[in-house]
């Protein structure tokens, strides 16, 4: 359970703000006086503060700082009922996540909590890579032990304790914003906080602000000013997720803040020096884009000083049965089930899925199936009905002979999803048997011709359950011996 700290000395604030915010998921704890605060800032294990700006004891400006002096890392909103005051705004550029006029607009503050805590999640649960033994706890877990992913973790061995920028690469799904937390928390900028902002989730007109602050005035609306995330982050870490759709104008900024460390809010004139090390993550070819006029050149050498490739799940399909054995284990708990195994059945119908949503998709599946699930094994009715084939009268073709064009009209006609997916892995297969037939089993051969590398060609084997030896196979008209 996240917990909150309250820190005001009005006591029908305190009641008022405990009975509103207080949930099943967030305990909320009070103190009257910056001096009671800092104690239980120091004691216990906090995921979010409110401190109001004027204090019996002590300036709220005051107490910010010696909060900062224990955790740097602890999100701190902070309230005043004095909207002309400076020691708000002083408190933002000193690192404050937000701040906010009394009365309190409850609505407005729930969501300013939820995010703060999330942000302190982010920043305190560990990223870890996956063990010989598991462990449970409060940790978010790089699961794998494939070639591809053991190049994964050396990667982030290698570039952590070096300040630069950091490019993640990766279809949707895949763990990119795990992976930047690990770089962070392996990182010497561990202590200090870490904000992550997804470009694609926030419209053009209010990205911009989000990351570089305004003015007040600046536009329409702009009734105060407002702190970006650059300035937040100060001396810590940015993640900078879906990179590839930030707009013109903020890559020129964000251009300009990693060649000289400047920042300008909007609707103002004076530039701020910050010290913030960048983690870009993007499931967009960055080239297509460079050519198309959509992504600045300049920005993409700034940002790939060092890049991090993540596999797609269909590559690394080796992983599966950890994964899934990982999810159940994590998931158990999550929703108070017991299911302690996967049947072979189950296993190979998950294997032979595309998942074109990586582990993202493998996430959900596994717990619909476990809320499907009534006994202590997942088996394949546990799983989603086109898992397990779908219509009974769907062609399952075998071989060259096969009408594409039939095959999508029954597909179609039994009311099937996610047709291209089925259209492809049927195609698959048999692009894979016949050039493999050609090269009379040899991978090597098979994937040169086919211009795929032999981890891809090994994950496509495998997708498509085909067990290759190096033999020569029999031409479709030649008797099998």
């Amino acid at each position: 359970m996240a917990r909150l700290l309250v820190v005001d000395d009005e006591p029908n604030v305190l009641f008022s703000l405990e009975d509103s915010l207080r949930t099943e998921a967030l305990d909320v704890v009070t103190a009257r006086t910056a001096r009671d605060g800092l104690g239980l800032v120091r004691r216990e294990r906090l995921d979010a503060v409110i401190l109001d700006v004027r204090l019996p004891d002590m300036s709220g400006l005051d107490a910010f700082d010696l909060i900062r002096e224990v955790d740097p890392r602890l999100p701190v909103i902070v309230i005043t009922a004095h909207a002309t005051t400076d020691t708000a705004i002083e408190a933002m550029k000193r690192g404050a996540f937000e701040y906010l006029l009394k009365p309190l607009d409850f609505r407005q503050l729930r969501d300013v909590v939820a995010r703060a805590v999330e942000l302190s999640r982010l920043a305190r649960v560990p990223a870890v890579f996956d063990e010989a033994e598991p462990t449970d706890g409060d940790v978010d877990r790089i699961v794998g032990r494939s070639a591809a992913m053991q190049e994964v973790y050396k990667a982030i061995g290698r570039v952590a304790g070096n300040d630069v920028t950091v490019l993640i690469l990766g279809e949707n799904g895949t763990g990119k914003e795990l992976v930047a937390r690990a770089i962070y928390q392996h990182s010497r900028r561990s202590r200090a906080p870490f904000l992550a902002i997804n470009c694609a989730a926030i419209p053009d007109a209010l990205l911009e602000s989000e990351l570089f602050g305004h003015e007040r005035g600046a536009f329409t609306g702009a009734e105060r000013r407002r702190i970006g995330k650059f300035e937040q982050a100060d001396g810590g870490t940015l993640f900078l997720d879906e990179v590839g759709d930030m707009s013109g104008a903020a890559q020129a900024k964000v251009l300009r803040l990693l060649q000289d460390g400047l920042v300008q809010r909007l609707g103002g004139g004076d530039t701020i020096r910050t010290d913030v090390r960048v983690i870009a993550a993007t499931n967009q070819d960055l080239a297509e884009r460079i050519a198309g006029g959509r992504f600045r050149q300049d920005l993409f050498y700034r940002l790939n000083v060092y890049t991090i490739h993540l596999p797609p799940l269909r590559e690394r399909l080796d992983d599966l049965p950890m994964l899934v054995e990982y999810l159940v284990r994590r998931l158990n708990r999550e929703l108070g089930k017991q299911v302690g195994s996967v049947t072979d059945e189950a296993m190979r119908l998950l294997e032979g899925h595309d998942w074109p949503g990586n582990v993202r998709e493998l996430q959900a599946t596994i717990k619909s199936a476990l809320i499907d699930a009534t006994g202590g094994v997942l088996t394949p009715d546990c799983l989603p009905a086109s898992m397990r084939g779908g219509c009974a009268h769907r062609p399952a073709p075998q071989d060259s002979t096969f009408d594409l064009a039939r095959f999508v009209r029954d597909l179609l006609g039994c009311g099937e999803t996610e047709i291209y997916q089925k259209v492809n892995s049927a195609v698959d297969r048999i692009v894979l048997e016949e050039v493999l037939r050609h090269v009379q089993g040899n991978q090597a051969q098979a994937s040169e011709l086919l211009g795929v590398a032999r981890n891809t060609l090994r994950a496509k084997l495998r997708a498509a359950r085909l067990a290759v030896e190096k033999q020569v196979i029999p031409e479709p008209d030649q008797a099998a011996p």
